[in-house]
């Protein structure tokens, strides 16, 4: 949001004097004299920030991972393209829809906007949409009175900051349909309690030792890290207002430790 709105000032500061000169500054300048450097700076930059304007808006735009929440579908480092049109197109800015295409379905990869700090931008899978209801219950997943299928895939370790060893065990998950991976750590409790926050519409969710359960109001959605036991996300922070959503992640362009990331699809 805040480099978006950077780019905004600069496309507006830079069309202005382009604009200025055009209709007024060049007309009172002699044949003679070359133009002030700030002009022709900006006639230079404004061609190029509008054009990575547009596409950053309505397109395509980049993200980094930066943390383990989405292992092992997207490791830290991952450098990812979200397609911005896929849920629609949104004013600048704002993020206001102004044209519908497509609605979020379960099963996708969502880069959206942090309820509790929209400045931040967060990317989780979108388990429930609007109207659901949802289980989480000995971490296994029940959307609608379905269980979501498990199946055993192995173990998965990982190395998190600090150089701390983390064991987990990886599942492939059936989510409607759609399978993926999620890890699970039997060491780890399904929700730590002490941390769930007192999130808007908080009363769709009831919290106990044994399972999390909420139905997810209209124009909302319920997301989850697919590392389920090193994610903090809909279950502590709440649901994700459709105006939030910023688009759908589709690849990975670039992993400098480990580059053979680079190319793979994210599903």
């Amino acid at each position: 949001m805040t480099f978006a709105l950077i780019l905004f000032s600069l496309l507006v500061l830079t069309g202005v004097i382009w604009l200025l000169d055009r209709f007024l500054l060049r007309t009172k300048r002699p044949a003679d004299v070359n133009e002030p450097w700030w002009v022709e700076y900006a006639k230079s930059f404004f061609p190029v920030i509008l054009v990575v304007f547009l596409l950053r808006s309505f397109l395509i735009e980049p993200f980094k991972i930066p943390s383990g929440s989405m292992i092992p579908t997207l490791h830290v480092g991952d450098f990812i393209l979200v397609n911005r049109y896929t849920y629609g197109l949104r004013l600048p800015i704002v993020n206001k829809k102004f044209i519908e295409i497509n609605q979020p379905q379960r099963g996708d990869v969502v880069v959206f906007h942090y309820p509790e700090d929209t400045s931040i931008d967060y990317i989780k899978r979108l388990v429930g949409v609007p109207g659901d209801e949802l289980v989480y219950r000995n971490k296994r997943l029940w959307v609608n009175g379905v269980e979501q299928t498990l199946q055993r895939d192995g173990d998965f370790n990982y190395v998190e900051s600090e150089l701390r060893f983390v064991h987990t065990e990886r599942y492939n998950e059936n989510l409607g349909g759609r399978t993926h991976a999620v890890l699970l750590n039997p060491d780890m409790p399904q929700v730590h309690l002490g941390n769930v926050a007192n999130f808007p519409q908080y009363e769709q969710c009831s919290y106990s030792e044994r399972e999390v359960k909420c139905v997810v109001p209209a124009g909302h959605y319920f997301m989850m890290g697919d590392n389920r036991d090193n994610s903090r996300d809909s279950r502590y922070w709440g649901f994700v207002p459709d105006e939030m959503l910023v688009g759908k992640a589709f690849f990975i362009w670039m992993n400098f430790s480990e580059l053979k990331r680079i190319g793979l699809s994210i599903e």
